[in-house]
């Protein structure tokens, strides 16, 4: 019941997905046309699972028609046309996407024709056929030990021209978990020809691997890479304008660097040429900044730093730099060109090191979590 239910959950999941994938203006691409349609091909073949499971296919005897259809050779050509669409038009461009399902088309054509005969009854295949359907079916299984490995090869050599590192990363795990399954279900399946045995437990084992599949994809192709493609983003927001001429950054001569003694007011020429690091060089978006990194781009002591912000701002050094990020985010939320963006992924762009630094900062700032403040601009 349990182990059902759970199928039942990952099924429902996946459809789900792929038609957020395909419907939503954020996810839709054309690459993830086919991560969508790897999450359909997923569940179909776990809805097949949970049929047998439940015995479904014996008062539904029609429902084997899906069942019998070779669902896995959809799974490779997916996430090799998803892989190929991710990268640069000239390696695109020699691709022809429509040749990859052709293996599918033809085992599908096949099954349903034998189909026709065998649950529908609308013919019988007369028995001097029956070589025909042997060769045909030989035909099948060559091309299951040839077309499936060697696409999904060809994928891992494909990966190499994707140019973003977490990308390629998250891909490369995906591509090894759905590998791994169908190889494992290969063997299983060709042994199964030679020593003939029950697949239930092991096709039990391969169907949880499916649904980890679907989830692990939910988790991190859908949340966690649109968290990572929000941070390219707003990388590039928050740096569109480090042009910055060298007189700018030239404040203060080698010859006068020196801690003054007197007085630290506004037009400390220290604290200046901070600003001008915060405001035009961003540098307040470095997570590991400290007030000795500070106190090294300025030739001064990390306690001068601390000095000059305290006597200035009143305030401390952690807190004038985390201002710096939350103006940083507070520009981008009320920019609606960036209204889509994931708040978490504004905050760690702007330097905050985790959620709960970035929540605190903020609220301590603003008075609201960023989500109010979010809210309340609409």
């Amino acid at each position: 019941m349990i182990y059902t239910t759970l199928l039942n959950i990952a099924v429902f999941q996946g459809i789900v997905l792929g038609f957020i994938i395909l419907k939503s203006s954020i996810f839709n691409s054309n690459s993830n046309k086919y991560l969508a349609g790897l999450l359909f091909t997923l569940s179909i073949i776990l809805l097949n699972h949970v049929f047998e499971v439940e015995d479904a296919f014996t008062p539904y005897p029609f429902l084997r028609f899906i069942d019998h259809i070779e669902w896995t050779f959809l799974i490779p050509a997916f996430i090799f046309l998803f892989i190929i669409n991710r990268i640069d038009d000239s390696v695109k461009s020699k691709q022809k996407s429509y040749l990859y399902f052709i293996p599918f088309a033809y085992t599908a054509i096949l099954n349903i024709a034998c189909d026709l005969d065998r649950i529908a009854g609308l013919y019988t295949i007369p028995e001097s056929g029956s070589g025909l359907l042997k060769i045909l079916g030989l035909i099948h299984l060559v091309l299951a030990i040839t077309f499936m490995p060697f696409l999904l090869c060809y994928s891992y050599f494909m990966l190499r021209h994707l140019k973003d590192p977490q990308e390629k990363n998250w891909i490369f795990i995906l591509l090894t978990i759905v590998s791994s399954s169908l190889f494992a279900f290969l063997i299983i399946a060709l042994a199964n020809k030679i020593f003939p045995f029950d697949l239930s437990a092991t096709m039990s084992i391969l169907a949880f691997f499916a649904t980890f599949i679907i989830h692990w994809t939910a988790y991190i192709g859908i949340y966690k890479y649109k968290l990572a493609k929000d941070h390219e983003a707003v990388y590039n927001f928050l740096n569109r304008d480090l042009a910055i001429s060298p007189a700018h950054l030239q404040i203060i001569e080698n010859d006068t660097r020196e801690e003054y003694s007197e007085s630290i007011t506004a037009d400390n020429l220290y604290f200046q040429e901070l600003e001008l690091f915060c405001k035009e060089q961003h540098i307040y978006t470095d997570s590991t900044l400290n007030r000795e990194k500070v106190a090294e781009k300025l030739g001064i002591s990390p306690g001068y730093v601390s000095l000059i912000v305290n006597t200035i701002t009143e305030d401390n050094f952690a807190n004038y730099i985390n201002k710096y990020r939350v103006e940083a985010v507070k520009e981008m939320i009320s920019n609606s060109e960036y209204e889509n963006y994931n708040l978490l992924a504004m905050g760690l762009e702007s330097g905050f090191t985790s959620k709960t630094t970035f929540y605190k900062a903020f609220k301590k700032v603003t008075g609201q979590t960023p989500n109010e403040y979010k809210n309340n601009l609409k």
